[in-house]
């Protein structure tokens, strides 16, 4: 029987904000067993651009990354945020590694092809070694994994962090019995974000598929569900959808295969 090991991924919004990221790594450090934690920084890369002069540029959501914002979000992803992560895990006694996808090897990824737009130094996922970050977690290291992967080149890429971690995932359930929680400022997917009581307590293909064409799902929601979607159909056991202070893997909404039965 496999060990089981639980993937946190954190958005920019809950680690920026000191309240909110001392709520999560009190939690986080509160998980029993294996652990890794993948985490944004969007807002921070935003503020620091505009401290350097340097415009940053959005497409549906997604950084523009040319030479200029790639040094800006490896100096504030792979640095300034990750190490802060991993200086305070280090204080709450969780023995944090602060990683990117360079490290190890750990995550190769090819420059997304320019088709309508040029994203730029942004890397689509090729390979994640979960052999190389199994061996780290079985040394008692806990991996704080930066949105930032490598081309084998010699180039760093930004990277979509909601992708990093389903890949990771994938990688890793050869290893463990994975469970991966998406967390962010909602309790789950919810059909008026407005509402608590409107919570989506799970999704399978077909009921996603009714979501969408109703309208429920939309914006950056949708490639969440579809990188949960891709974690679950390639040996992830449960991917759940919840708050960053409710990450004990019994709140929020679970993505399920058709095939699953949901327990009662």
């Amino acid at each position: 029987m496999k060990e089981k090991i639980t993937i946190i991924k954190v958005g920019g919004k809950i680690v920026e904000e000191h309240e909110s990221l001392n709520t999560l790594l009190d939690r986080f450090a509160q998980i029993q067993g294996r652990k890794v934690l993948i985490h944004g920084g969007g807002r921070s890369a935003t503020r620091m651009a505009e401290r350097l002069g340097i415009e940053s540029r959005m497409v549906d959501g997604r950084r523009i990354t040319d030479e200029a914002t790639l040094q800006v979000v490896t100096m504030v992803y792979g640095g300034l945020v990750n190490k802060n992560i991993v200086a305070q895990l280090q204080a709450r006694g969780v023995n944090a590694l602060g990683l990117t996808g360079a490290d190890c090897n750990l995550i190769k990824a090819c420059k997304r092809p320019v088709k309508e737009v040029d994203y730029g130094f942004v890397g689509d996922v090729e390979r994640t070694d979960g052999d190389m970050l199994s061996k780290l977690i079985e040394q008692g290291i806990v991996p704080i994994v930066a949105p930032l992967t490598h081309d084998g080149n010699g180039n760093l890429l930004n990277t979509n962090a909601d992708t990093m971690a389903a890949e990771t995932a994938k990688a890793l359930a050869v290893h463990y019995d994975v469970t991966l929680i998406y967390c962010f400022e909602h309790p789950g997917v919810m059909r008026d974000p407005e509402d608590a009581a409107s919570l989506i307590p799970v999704i399978t293909h077909d009921s996603y598929r009714t979501l969408l064409a109703d309208g429920i799902v939309s914006g950056g929601m949708i490639p969440k569900i579809d990188n949960a979607f891709n974690a679950i159909d390639n040996g992830v056991k449960e991917v759940i959808i919840t708050r960053a202070d409710a990450i004990d893997g019994i709140q929020g909404t679970r993505i399920i295969s058709a095939k699953w039965k949901v327990e009662s």
